[in-house]
């Protein structure tokens, strides 16, 4: 009874609503060409808060690569060297394991997080929306104005003064996308490096120079022409979203059941009573950074910056009606004029993004700080040594994925018998490798199979860090 009530209720307002808007893209012009979006600036609660969450997301961007842990930065992702640090913890490629698990809990947090909460990662912690809107677009106001003056200025003939405009931007855009490109690379090499490279001059790091260079032309031509186009055309998390949203979730909407039928405010007479308290003045629809027109509901552009939330809000004030014709509001709620309340739906999902949270973190911090990977040396069998034992010739290759040297020693741990290292000195430096090769020496009359199971403690000092299992080979009986 609930799925037909709200059928109901959404064919009983359909009339009111303009589907129209579903035969084209706001950023496509009926030529077929590109519609520069000329958002109003917005203002009010919601972005005042977003303003704060986009400075404290900055400042972290931009100081992490200065942060260090025993000399090694906070975060650290060097693809060619295939080195990572994720909170001071160094990663290699014998940790892939974590790195899928963690990747398939980041696609299901992904998953769930928007089936309840919707885009508002996008509107709140993309980069792509915190650089553009708080970022270039705040320059883009200091520079050229509001709305109205970029449009005046984009449809102004060519002369000295739109020249003069048009240069000063794209300067200031390129320089600071030249920034943002060398923290991204900070991220990559350490700002150790970047900062003695910029000492060495471009003659010593060409190749470097121009990947910045190129890098950095990307930026500036995402963020000076391409724009929202990302967030439309790029980005698979915004076609994800007409996949996984449902009439629950919750979203940035327009309460139809309120505002329909639209109908002018006339000063004389007052709002026709007939009216919904939408006055049909598109200022949600001025502030929109991708032009969409919220009233039409939720749309693939949508990236839930509550901008137009702001903007409805300051109209409604002015109007003397309530607050949150547009809100954070589930279709459901709306339909049978409802808040959202925190319910077993949430908490459900907010509980299994917790357990995938949790057992991620408990995998990085159990996570052994040497690995030991031991085989048999090919095409060796086992040999009879001159005081009768058998002995077998293996390599081992330890990993330290820590910031000190590590001493190691091994002995068998299921069988009598020796180990002789080739190389006697055991100890893996550093944050590198360590290969060499030893001898497994056991009895005769202790080999009662052609292949016997045995296990290998690997120690520092009285810790056991790592056991392995391998086969020993012998005659037999």
């Amino acid at each position: 009874m609930e799925v037909k009530d709200f059928k109901e209720v959404v064919e009983e307002k359909k009339e009111f609503l303009d589907q129209s808007f579903r035969d084209s893209v706001a950023t496509i012009n009926n030529q077929g060409s590109r519609n520069y979006i000329f958002p109003k600036k917005p203002k009010g609660r919601f972005y005042n808060l977003r303003t704060i969450a986009s400075l404290i997301y900055l400042i972290v961007f931009f100081t992490l690569p200065f942060v260090k842990i025993d000399g090694e930065p906070l975060f650290l992702f060097n693809v060619v060297e295939r080195k990572f640090i994720f909170f001071g913890q160094i990663f290699w490629p014998q940790d892939f394991f974590i790195f899928a698990i963690g990747f398939l809990t980041f696609m299901v947090f992904i998953i769930f997080f928007t089936v309840v909460f919707g885009r508002v990662f996008c509107g709140w912690a993309c980069p792509q929306t915190i650089f553009m809107e708080m970022v270039f677009r705040r320059i883009e106001y200091w520079l050229d104005g509001d709305a109205s003056e970029q449009r005046k200025l984009k449809e102004m003939q060519w002369n000295a003064y739109k020249i003069r405009k048009r240069a000063t931007k794209v300067v200031v855009f390129y320089f600071i996308s030249f920034i943002i490109a060398n923290f991204f690379l900070a991220y990559v090499i350490g700002m150790d490096d970047v900062l003695a490279m910029v000492k060495q001059g471009i003659a010593a790091n060409p190749v470097t120079f121009v990947s910045l260079l190129v890098f950095s032309a990307v930026f500036f031509f995402v963020y000076y022409w391409f724009r929202e186009q990302v967030c439309i055309v790029v980005c698979p998390y915004g076609r994800l979203q007409g996949v996984l949203l449902d009439k629950k979730s919750i979203v940035v909407a327009y309460d139809y059941v309120r505002g329909e039928p639209r109908g002018k405010i006339k000063k004389e007479k007052g709002p026709l009573p007939e009216n919904g308290d939408c006055i049909d003045c598109a200022a949600c629809v001025r502030v929109c950074p991708t032009g969409i027109d919220i009233r039409n509901g939720t749309q693939l552009e949508c990236v839930n910056c509550t901008a137009c939330i702001d903007a409805c809000n300051a109209i409604m004030d002015n109007i003397g009606r309530d607050r949150g014709l547009i809100r954070y509001e589930s279709e459901e709620n709306i339909a049978h004029s409802k808040k959202t309340r925190f319910n077993w739906r949430i908490a459900a999902y907010s509980f299994v993004l917790l357990l995938l949270t949790t057992a991620l973190a408990v995998m990085l911090l159990t996570r052994d700080d040497v690995d030991a990977r031991v085989v048999r040396t090919a095409g060796q069998m086992f040999q009879t040594l001159p005081d009768g034992r058998i002995g077998n010739l293996y390599n081992i290759k330890l990993v330290n994925k820590t910031r000190k040297e590590v001493p190691v020693r091994m002995q068998l741990e299921n069988i009598k018998g020796d180990i002789e290292i080739v190389q006697k000195n055991m100890t893996v430096p550093k944050e590198s490798y360590f290969q060499t090769s030893f001898f497994v020496k056991i009895n005769r009359q202790l080999i009662e199979k052609r292949k016997t199971p045995i296990v290998l403690g690997v120690y520092q000092g009285d810790k056991k860090i790592e056991t392995i299992k391998t086969t020993f080979l012998g005659p037999g009986l």
